[in-house]
């Protein structure tokens, strides 16, 4: 028998805009090249949210979270900014999160 229109299940709501899947986060900020690596060292303990160790990718990270990663070029600890749209060039990808670990800016010399 044939299902009508008004037989349908109701839609899931979305997640809310502040937040995201941390395999995807971790994507569209170019910490790692794909979600599937991404989703492999979360699942492996190589990822902490607010320094507790973390092995879901699918756990949801909101504005303020900080993400620490054991990525392929050193661990890196991240401050979320935005969850983002879509991974972008790195120029975009930069806006999503604040470096905790880059080096202090030197203060201009006096003259």
């Amino acid at each position: 028998m044939a299902r009508r229109g008004r037989d349908r299940a109701p839609e899931v709501e979305d997640a809310p805009a502040d937040s995201i899947r941390l395999d995807r986060w971790l994507c569209h900020a170019r910490v790692f090249k794909t979600r599937t690596m991404a989703a492999e060292r979360i699942a492996a303990g190589g990822v902490r949210i607010n320094g507790a160790p973390c092995r879901k990718p699918g756990h949801e990270v909101k504005v303020g979270d900080v993400v620490t990663a054991a990525a392929p070029g050193g661990v890196r600890s991240l401050r979320v900014l935005s969850p983002g749209e879509r991974r972008g060039p790195a120029s975009e990808a930069r806006e999503l999160y604040e470096d905790l670990d880059a080096p202090p800016v030197p203060d201009a010399p006096d003259a």
